[in-house]
């Protein structure tokens, strides 16, 4: 198990920035070289000592000294971000409550979508993995309140449905 002394013996860490950097020559990595590659999920990987690990969660345990307990959450939705600021460990329920715009999303507007069938703007909000209907609206900008009202009222982060 990588631990925060060896994390800090083969690599340094800008708070500022996100930034992991070798600290010394390895088959694969020059000393002050940048650590790590992009998966295609988005998210930054490294490999130590022949173990994968997510950088955010790296970052985590190179500040705090423990890994995460939860979920890593990336505030702004940015996963190659790794800014300690821009991280949070927290729960599965709350990840999902600052999750970024679906890119099949037509509204623009999570949980906003036009019933062609009723030819009204439908507002719905998932709690608890049961989605709940918030009303059907002649009006986009009714929807659009009543989902944010919903957000606000169930603990949604400010940032939920933004786009990456």
């Amino acid at each position: 198990m990588l631990t925060q002394e060896r994390l800090k013996e083969l690599l340094d860490y800008d708070e500022e920035t996100g930034v992991f950097t070798w600290k010394a020559d390895g088959r694969r990595h020059v000393a002050g070289g940048i650590a790590g590659h992009r998966k295609p999920n988005g998210y930054l990987h490294l490999c130590i000592e022949s173990e994968k690990y997510y950088a955010h969660r790296l970052a985590w345990l190179y500040v705090h000294g423990n890994m995460p307990k939860h979920q890593i959450d990336h505030i702004n939705h940015n996963r190659a971000d790794n800014r300690i600021a821009n991280l949070r460990d927290v729960s599965p329920l709350e990840n999902q409550r600052n999750a970024s715009l679906r890119n099949d999303n037509s509204s623009g507007v999570c949980g906003v979508c036009f019933d062609k069938a009723r030819n009204k703007w439908m507002s719905r909000i998932k709690l608890e993995g049961k989605r709940e209907n918030l009303g059907r609206f002649h009006d986009f900008f009714a929807a659009v309140c009543a989902r944010k009202s919903a957000e606000v009222k169930y603990g949604f982060h400010e940032n939920h449905g933004a786009m990456e």
